[in-house]
C-alpha cells in the first residue's frame, strides 16, 4: 500500500497553515499501526517528507512525523507495516479525539 498518494498530497494543505485552530484543525489522512496502538493523524505536510498532527502511541499529542520514517517501520520480512486507513475522511481533530 502507498503511504501517500499524489491525490492525497495534493489535498495537504502546507505546514502552520492551520496554525491555532485547534480542535477545529482537519485532519486529512490517518495511518496505524495494525498490531499497537499506535496512530498518527496528518493535519499538515510540507510536500516532501514532514507531517503535523497529532500522534497517539505511549501518549496522545500534537507533533511533527516524517512520511520516511513510516515507511522504514516494517515487519522482520521486510514487508511494510504501517497502513493507511482506506476508508478515513476529513474530519475535525475534535472529532478524531
Amino acid at each position: 500500500m502507498k503511504l501517500l498518494t499524489k491525490e492525497i498530497k495534493k489535498t495537504l494543505p502546507p505546514l502552520f497553515s492551520q496554525e491555532g485552530a485547534g480542535d477545529d484543525a482537519t485532519v486529512y489522512v490517518k495511518f496505524f499501526d495494525p498490531f499497537s496502538n499506535w496512530t498518527w493523524y496528518a493535519t499538515e505536510f510540507d510536500g516532501y517528507d514532514e507531517f503535523f498532527g497529532i500522534v497517539v502511541g505511549h501518549e496522545r499529542e500534537y507533533g511533527s512525523f516524517f512520511l520516511s520514517q513510516l515507511e522504514a517501520i516494517r515487519y522482520p520480512d521486510g514487508k511494510p507495516r504501517i497502513e493507511r486507513d482506506l476508508y478515513f475522511s476529513p474530519r475535525r481533530v475534535g472529532d478524531c479525539k
